[in-house]
């Protein structure tokens, strides 16, 4: 019975790890601005939260904002010349 609860200690350290990489990476890059774009797919993240009783529409808002935001990556990448 030990050895799930040391799984899931050093799973857990593993996580904090990474968050805290992440955060400290964050704080070096210079901060940007939202797209439209973005700002939509969140919103519609969002709103799946809120509307996540009925499972297929909260399923299909989620569906819908990761894929604004998957576009949205695509397009702002380095060397498209459509970053703003």
């Amino acid at each position: 019975m030990a050895a799930p609860v040391v799984l899931y200690l050093v799973v857990a350290v593993a996580a904090l790890a990474v968050i805290g990489l992440v955060v400290l990476r964050a704080r070096q890059a210079p901060p940007s601005r939202l797209s439209p774009l973005t700002g939509l797919g969140m919103a519609l993240v969002v709103s799946a939260v809120v509307f996540g009783e009925n499972r297929v529409i909260g399923y299909s808002l989620i569906g819908a904002g990761v894929t604004l935001a998957v576009i949205d990556i695509v397009r702002r990448r380095p060397g498209t010349g459509d970053s703003a």
